[in-house]
């Protein structure tokens, strides 16, 4: 059995497809939890593996990607447009942050609409220093809130079909 075959054939293979779902940005858990129960998972088991999946790379982006940015610069020149308009994207966002800290963050991280996140919420928190005990809860907790509002939707769609 391949891969691919485990994770699309198995109960634990679609909670780990999920995971992987979940952790991609921009899909991230708003398109892990419809992802994981059209694949056959209950609510709760897609809920708790896009938390996981989106969870996972919080920490990573809030330490190093000031660094990644740093290093794409001196090693890929072309990729600086791209660089610009994340280190963009991380300031003007950060700008709706910055009035109420880590309320803001959460905030921001658990309203379910395009552009906020917990990726773009970490990049904001990155960009704004904001120290990873004290971000890493906030974003947590706005996860958490935004997995229960898209289980919610994706609950009452799924039930109506």
């Amino acid at each position: 059995m391949d891969v691919m075959q485990w994770l699309t054939q198995n109960p634990l293979g679609e909670f780990c497809f999920t995971i992987l779902v979940s952790m991609v940005p921009v899909v991230e858990l708003r398109g892990g939890i419809p992802f994981g129960v059209a694949r056959g998972l209950p609510v709760w088991a897609a809920y708790t593996a896009a938390i996981i999946g989106n969870i996972l790379p919080v920490p990573f982006i809030l330490v190093y990607i000031r660094r990644i940015f740093q290093w794409m610069r001196q090693r890929m020149p072309r990729l600086n447009s791209l660089v610009d308009r994340l280190e963009k994207k991380a300031h003007l966002k950060g700008q709706r942050v910055t009035r109420y800290k880590y309320l803001g963050l959460l905030l921001f991280v658990a309203i379910p609409l395009p552009g906020t996140g917990a990726w773009t919420g970490a990049l904001a928190a990155a960009f704004l220093d904001m120290p990873l005990r004290k971000a890493l809860p906030s974003i947590f907790a706005g996860i958490l809130i935004a997995g229960i509002a898209i289980s919610i939707l994706t609950f009452g769609v799924a039930s109506l079909i």
